[in-house]
């Protein structure tokens, strides 16, 4: 697979063997992942949450309860002011989605200053480098702050490691006191921009930086077009229906117009793991989040299924977004979630 990671004026883009699988444009560089203090307005308990003023028009959203069991933070009060990062932007008549859950992502290592949980990247899937990176790793954080190693730390030593990680923790710690100094609610530290977050998500990753124009090639354009349509066709005539809910994103696959194979079973056999490639590239091009449904054509046996679930794993795997393939349901769908970031 050739990876191209595309520096335009305002814009940046990844693409894999020619295709389009990530789109910044400068009007989507948004907020999502800064850092900000927020102060307690109003408790809902019954509903697990409280809305906090964050500075901007519309208060955030922040649960009670973090996710984990790892997460070092005590309970929320109404009227204290917290350190909290922008776990989802806002939209329409909703508030940023807050969590108390900080991450600061490094090229090597992220710190969890909140949490003391140690990983080691999915990516890594060496066994015995797993059990190394992670004996480091709970040595360089001496139960301080959280932390996981990233893919590109398998081929780094632990000296360079831990030289990231205490810069991080610094920064933490400054930032810290700068939201104490201030006492209001308002941002106190931004995430660096998209371009130098991909180059770090894909640290450790063969990749090609290049550097375009103001806009992108026609190629870029017409596939930025099409994730904007909700039918995408496949070659083979098949296409592939995408439809965003308010709780899940929906995907069916429909044979269509498919020909070609000798038999039924094999045209919607390749129907499916041909939307299997072009299911990944719309989810992470349109960066789809969630709960995701994928409504296959049925299929006859277990081996077909599991040919398809396969592929579609596959798929998925240079994803830079925790995704899960859950498996199927016992109405047919694909069940699967994407890591909201």
């Amino acid at each position: 697979m050739e990876r191209r990671i595309i520096q335009g004026a305002g814009w940046c883009a990844v693409t894999e063997s020619g295709k389009l699988m990530e789109y910044i444009s400068g009007d989507d560089f948004g907020q999502s992942g800064v850092i900000l203090a927020g102060k307690v307005e109003r408790m809902m308990k019954g509903l697990n949450c409280a809305f906090v003023d964050i500075g901007r028009k519309k208060n955030g959203f922040l649960p009670l309860q973090e996710t984990g069991g790892s997460f070092t933070g005590g309970a929320v009060h109404s009227g204290e002011t917290l350190l909290l990062q922008v776990k989802k932007e806002e939209t329409g008549d909703k508030g940023a989605f807050l969590t108390r859950d900080i991450t600061l992502p490094g090229r090597l290592v992220i710190i969890m200053p909140m949490n003391r949980y140690i990983g080691v990247s999915g990516r890594v899937t060496d066994e015995s480098v797993r059990e190394r990176l992670k004996l480091a790793g709970k040595q360089i954080a001496g139960g301080r702050f959280g932390l996981v190693m990233r893919n590109a730390a398998e081929k780094s030593d632990e000296t360079d490691l831990r030289n990231e990680a205490e810069t991080i923790f610094t920064q933490w710690q400054i930032l810290e006191q700068r939201a104490k100094s201030s006492g209001k609610p308002g941002t106190v530290y931004y995430q660096i921009d998209p371009l130098e977050r991909l180059k770090e998500d894909y640290a450790g990753e063969d990749f090609e930086l290049v550097v375009a124009g103001e806009k992108p090639s026609p190629d870029i354009l017409r596939q930025i077009h099409e994730s904007h349509e909700r039918t995408i066709c496949l070659k083979n005539g098949g296409n592939i229906v995408i439809d965003r809910c308010e709780a899940m994103t929906v995907i069916d696959v429909n044979t269509a117009s498919s020909a070609g194979c000798v038999s039924k079973e094999q045209t919607v056999t390749e129907t499916n793991l041909e939307a299997c490639e072009s299911i990944a590239q719309q989810v992470r091009l349109r960066d789809l989040n969630g709960i995701i449904l994928i409504d296959f054509i049925d299929m006859d046996t277990e081996r077909d299924r599991n040919l398809v679930s396969d592929r579609l794993y596959e798929c998925f795997r240079a994803d830079r977004i925790k995704t899960v393939i859950h498996g199927w349901t016992k109405l047919g769908l694909l069940e699967m979630t994407r890591k909201r970031k």
